[in-house]
């Protein structure tokens, strides 16, 4: 491991000798000068790891050699060290983006402790985190083989989410790639659990089952609206739970967290199906029986979710309720100014319902776009992105916007996305859809082994264009393509985010109530 080099600025240098001589016996290179011009040409003329700067010196202060240094490497950290406990001092030092600020005298274990906090601190976070890993590795397996339950899936999932954030600070990426590995076996683990579970959540008698799309709203939003509460429901479409988790720092400068849960798709995972069945309260069948003219089916022409705001009202109908809701799509910036310059408006509505696109378009964008091929080429580049986006969106504007009112805010989504690896191939007529997790129609052919198959689609509450139509939905990080072009196909679809499908990153969804600090 290469040696940490130190620069220690101090007029009385020669008293310091004890803490230098300390410091090399811990394998430092120290190297001294005891006045700021002489150490602005040291920064100039060699690499240093870390400053450790006097405040009170003769000629150029430490405040002025502090600044001078900033100006020639500003990511070079620097540690303040003073006498002097005034308020302004510590003010300035830490808007000129000190590292540390040490109160004299110091002794040795205080100078060791701020170097290992500002230079060591990556290595020691990796050699922890990784250690940590290793541990908990061996328990995330065998809970990945003992999930019976709808609950034990969850806490896998949120599990394999919290590693796979903390190895991402990494340096190390050897965790990371056996994390995948894990990962990819817990998805083909959840998969056989899906075929064998999802059916029976979806019997009415059935209690034991999650919270599902078409009970978001009767079993969540419903009882906050019983207790007067106002409430702004955000649906994010195609946002993940590790989404939630990357942004999650951001929004809690404002926001508590009131509830936090993790609710479940129904299938397809895609929005015509989880979203509508979101805002109706109903299964896509229901939903085609009750409003005809709200469904459209996917060999159809037109807008697939076009009327969202109506079969919501038609839910808050049949469940009581009498109130005006605000409802708002954003698609674009402009649209999203629009909603920050009415969002007073907001305060006339017991409830409101805003859904952001952007997060849809992005997994789309990556699809098509080079450019967002390279900005999002992975999991955590997607999630950086996201990030990224939030922070200056307007959508963060109007939360901070509500966080100064009194009011409930709700963040969930209709489904996920998944990074797909793995083409299999199947056969379908002309008037399959053209969806790369889902297929539906007549007569397809496919390896069985390979996906999860509904022969029924009244089983599972989902229309059925034809006598003999079926469903079929890729499992893990596969994705179908046909015979014709298989080889183009594969290699244009590889490494894309697509849904639709049956995985964890798809199925579980963040569903987060925010109160006001």
């Amino acid at each position: 491991m290469k040696q940490i080099k130190i620069l220690w600025v101090d007029d009385e240098i020669e008293l310091l000798k004890p803490h230098i001589l300390f410091l090399k016996s811990k394998n430092y290179l120290v190297e001294t000068v005891n006045n700021g011009n002489d150490a602005i040409e040291s920064v100039k003329k060699q690499n240093f790891d870390i400053i450790l700067l006097d405040e009170n010196m003769p000629g150029l202060s430490g405040l002025e050699t502090l600044n001078e240094i900033k100006n020639l490497n500003p990511a070079l950290p620097v540690v303040m060290i003073t006498k002097n406990e005034e308020e302004y001092i510590m003010d300035e030092a830490i808007g000129a983006k000190i590292s540390d600020y040490l109160i004299k005298p110091v002794n040795p274990k205080q100078i060791l402790l701020s170097i290992k906090k500002n230079i060591d601190r990556q290595r020691l976070i990796t050699q922890k985190a990784t250690s940590e890993y290793q541990s908990e590795f061996q328990n995330i397996s065998v809970k990945i083989n003992d999930s019976f339950s709808y609950k034990d899936w969850i806490e896998v999932y949120k599990k394999l989410v919290y590693w796979e954030l903390e190895l991402e600070k990494n340096e190390d990426n050897a965790m990371e790639e056996i994390l995948k590995l894990q990962k990819s076996e817990a998805n083909k683990e959840f998969s056989k659990f899906i075929k064998k579970n999802y059916l029976s959540w979806l019997s009415p008698q059935n209690e034991e089952k999650p919270l599902l799309s078409p009970n978001i709203f009767k079993q969540k939003i419903i009882p906050l609206l019983d207790k007067n509460e106002q409430v702004v429901v955000i649906v994010i479409d195609n946002f993940r739970y590790d989404q939630w988790k990357y942004i999650q720092p951001e929004i809690s400068k404002y926001f508590n967290i009131y509830e936090e849960e993790i609710s479940f798709s129904i299938l397809p995972t895609v929005t015509q199906y989880s979203r509508n069945a979101m805002f109706a309260g109903l299964m896509p069948s229901e939903i085609e029986k009750l409003y005809p003219e709200f469904w459209l089916n996917d060999e159809d022409e037109g807008g697939k979710n076009l009327y969202e705001e109506e079969l919501l009202k038609k839910q808050l109908s049949r469940l009581g309720r009498k109130e005006n809701f605000y409802f708002d799509k954003i698609t674009n910036i402009r649209g999203g100014k629009k909603l920050i310059d009415n969002a007073a408006t907001l305060s006339n509505y017991k409830l409101s319902v805003i859904i952001i696109n952007f997060i849809d378009m992005l997994s789309h964008a990556k699809t098509d776009m080079e450019m967002i091929k390279e900005l999002a080429g992975n999991d955590a580049a997607y999630r950086s992105v996201t990030l990224s986006w939030f922070v200056h969106s307007t959508l963060f504007e109007l939360l901070k916007i509500l966080s100064q009112k009194k009011v409930k805010i709700v963040i969930t989504t209709d489904h996920g996305t998944i990074k797909v690896n793995k083409p299999t191939k199947i056969i379908g007529d002309k008037n399959t859809n053209t969806n790369l997790r889902y297929k539906q129609g007549k007569n397809l052919n496919y390896n069985r082994k390979e996906v999860f198959e509904i022969l029924n689609p009244a089983q599972a509450y989902l229309p059925s264009t034809h006598i003999s139509s079926s469903y079929v939905f890729a499992l893990n990080d596969n994705f179908f393509a046909y015979p014709n072009n298989f080889n183009y196909y594969a290699n244009y679809y590889r490494d894309t985010f697509q849904h639709g499908g049956v995985s964890l990153e798809e199925m579980l969804l963040p569903f987060v109530i925010l109160s006001n600090k």
